[in-house]
Parts: structure tokens; sequence; C-alpha cells
């Protein structure tokens, strides 16, 4: 079975809050409901249109095998059942940063995902399996 390293549902507050920089591509603020996270995301919008208001749900995983097996980095078209499978938007990329704040004592996770960013603002508890450089998928489905 995959562990799941974050689950939650979020609700899309803000889109672009800093200007519209590409034609496809948006960023967007949202707050999850369990965890009481916050997170900017980079969303390729042409592919996976969201609104303000949208609740979605975001998994972040290690590995999209159902039985919990590493990724081993390579697409195979054999046609296996896999967590994407139960999901609209999927995206992989690398941890490259995890820093403290010194002044609200809350936990920030920086995601690469191939130049797509995501930030992820909240308790220490919430970031307990993440590690520097791990691989990870997210992963969305609207609700």
């Amino acid at each position: 079975m995959v562990e799941l390293l974050f689950e939650d549902i979020f609700s899309l507050t803000r889109m672009d809050p800093d200007g519209k920089r590409f034609d496809k591509v948006s960023r967007i603020e949202a707050k999850s409901e369990q965890f009481e996270m916050y997170m900017q995301l980079d969303v390729n919008t042409e592919i996976y249109p969201l609104h303000v208001g949208d609740k979605f749900t975001m998994v972040l995983a290690p590995t999209l095998n159902l039985d919990g097996t590493p990724d081993t980095g390579y697409f195979t078209q054999g046609g296996r059942k896999t967590l994407a499978d139960k999901f609209e938007y999927v995206m992989h990329g690398k941890l490259y940063k995890i820093a403290e704040e010194s002044n609200t004592g809350l936990v920030e996770i920086y995601v690469s995902f191939g130049g797509l960013l995501m930030m992820l603002r909240g308790d220490p508890s919430n970031a307990t399996n993440f590690e520097l450089d791990q691989k990870l998928f997210l992963l969305m489905r609207k609700v």
C-alpha cells in the first residue's frame, strides 16, 4: 500500500496574486481544511482549469505504485493501475528546500515540478515525512 506523505482538502482562495505572468500557468493560493496548511502552487490551467472557490484534494506521495514500491523514474505503458488513476492532475518533482520560520515556528516546504513551483507552509508536525532532495508526486482531484 502506498504511504502518502501528505493529504488534505484545499480551498482555492486567490489566483495570480502578483499578476498573470504566463499564458498557460497560474499561481494559486489555497488553504487546507484539516491541517490548516497554506499553499502556493503553479498549475497549468490550460489543461487543468481552476477558479477561486474551487475545492480539491491534494496528495503528496513518493511513488505512484499502489504496492508502495519505489518509482523507477521510467514510464511504462503496461496498463497497470497506479495512484494516478484516482486523480485528475499529476506532477512529478523534487523537494529542494525545507525552512523553518523563526518568528512564527511554521515550516515551509519548497518543491519544483520542472519549473512549476510549490510552497507549502504550516505546522512542523506535518513536515516530518519530508526530506531534502526527495522526489515527490503531487496529485490533485476536484471535490
